[in-house]
Order: structure tokens, then sequence, then C-alpha cells
């Protein structure tokens, strides 16, 4: 008898236990689910007071970068056909390697940018024309120096894209004039394997 008393009470503590620790998970919760649901508020939406987190402005606040609607908002016309060029910025740890790399396999273009494996740069011409209509780490490299800033690139990019137009003015137009040449000066052939083999069966 007396064990059966025990067990019970056994099984009542038990009980109580598990009531007890199931009303303190539902407290708990409720305290983290609670104040995101307006529960008290009635028509389920709070007033508009209390959506207001700061009433009024605080006076030691000051911005310190204005930007207009306008400026965010504003439409530019780029022609890749034509002279314009996307010159882009890259600052540290911005993800700004993610975009460049976007920039340069993932956007639709009529003629998209040669990517090839095994190469960090990638080839990025204008339709009919061997310029390049954008000027990034992942096109031309780092050609103004490592992480560039607005007044380096401003002073460098018009320079360097002088350099590349004029030697791809300069290159030689004929197969048999650029396979002498690379003959040589001993630079061997960097042409596909195809065009290369066919060259040596003749």
């Amino acid at each position: 008898m007396r064990r059966a008393g025990r067990s019970m009470v056994e099984r009542t503590s038990k009980f109580l236990l598990i009531v007890a620790g199931s009303v303190c998970f539902m407290l708990i919760l409720y305290q983290y689910v609670g104040p995101g649901l307006s529960l008290g508020a009635p028509s389920g939406r709070a007033p508009a007071e209390e959506l207001d987190l700061f009433p009024t402005p605080d006076p030691h606040y000051v911005k310190k970068y204005y930007f207009p609607v306008r400026a965010l908002e504003r439409a530019l016309a780029f022609d890749m056909k034509g002279e314009d060029v996307i010159v882009f910025l890259h600052i540290q740890k911005t993800g700004g390697t993610t975009f460049g790399r976007h920039l340069v396999q993932n956007v639709r273009l009529e003629v998209p940018c040669d990517c090839r494996p095994g190469q960090k740069k990638c080839t990025c011409y204008r339709p009919n024309r061997r310029e390049t209509w954008l000027f990034s780490r992942f096109s031309t490299g780092w050609s103004c120096g490592l992480h560039a800033d607005w007044t380096e690139l401003t002073s460098c990019v018009p320079g360097v894209l002088d350099k590349r137009e004029s030697a791809a003015l300069k290159a030689p137009r004929c197969p048999e004039a650029l396979l002498s040449l690379q003959w040589k000066k001993g630079l061997g052939c960097s042409w596909q394997p195809t065009i290369w083999n066919s060259w040596l069966h003749w």
C-alpha cells in the first residue's frame, strides 16, 4: 500500500512538472511572437501613433549624405554600339567581386563577353568592333592599380582606353602576317587548335 501511494505521488509530481514546463514554454513563446502580432489592438491593426517609432526628429542627427529622389531614379541611355564605356568602380568589402563577375558573365547582350576557362579576364567587345565597352577588373584587369578610387580612375581610364584602341588598330589583320610576326618573335600561336592544325597540314 505504501508502494502504491508513492507511485501515485510520483505520477502527480511528473504531471505537474509537465504542465508547469508547458506553461513556461507558452509564456516564453508568447514573449517572442506576441509583440509582432498586434493581439490587443481592435480590428487587428495597431493605432498609427504606435507605428511611428520616432515621432519627432532627433536634433543631434544630421544626414551626412543626401541623395535626392530624382538622382536615384534617373534613367541613363547606354549606347553599346557608340562610344560609351561603363567604368566599374570596385569598392572593397561591398560585394564588388560578385557584381563584377555578373557584369561579364550574366548580362544578356547582343554580343556577350567572351570568358574562357582558366583566364581571369574576359573580352567584352562592342558589336562589329574590337573596342571594349566595359572597364572593370574582369575585362581589363587592374589597369589603373589595385582598387583604384574615383580620382585615379578619372585620370587613368582615358589613357588606358586610348592605348588599347591604338594597339588594336596597329595589329595586323591578315592571318599570314600575324603568323609570320609570331614566328619571328618566337611567341608560338595562340589561335584555336583547329586553325593551327590546318596550317600544319597543307
